[in-house]
């Protein structure tokens, strides 16, 4: 199995289990200190609406790049590559916001796992 396509599998795990970490988040699991700025152990319900979008998004980006390296077959008239490289820029603005966050756990587990994904994706991204 060639280098490329094993980081796209795990750029895809990856989206998946953060979907999955949000959807926890959505049905009251107190993991809320890892996330939007860590003040919770359990989201209040409006935060658990922003983590269900959040999930849905995330579920969209694996899906893009699922697409874009070919481990997902889709014949679509969309331009994949466009949408990755907007995943990509997204990731980096992310790893930054989540490197300013006042919560020391979402700091430390969230920053390097999204600092991951970025340069995963930024690697995808640029040797397609």
């Amino acid at each position: 199995m060639e280098l490329y396509t094993v980081i796209a599998f795990i750029v895809v795990i990856l989206f998946l289990v953060v979907a999955l970490f949000q959807i926890l988040l959505v049905i009251g699991c107190p993991l809320g200190e890892f996330a939007l700025g860590g003040m919770y152990k359990v989201l209040p319900m409006k935060l658990r609406f922003i983590s269900g979008i959040n999930a849905l998004v995330l579920l969209v980006m694996c899906g893009v790049f699922a697409a874009y390296t070919g481990l997902w077959s889709v014949s679509s008239s969309i331009n994949f590559h466009m949408m990755a490289s907007i995943i990509t820029g997204f990731l980096v603005l992310n790893t930054i916001a989540n490197l300013f966050s006042r919560s020391k756990k979402e700091k430390y587990v969230m920053t390097p796992l999204s600092g991951v994904m970025f340069l995963f994706c930024l690697y995808l991204v640029l040797f397609t």
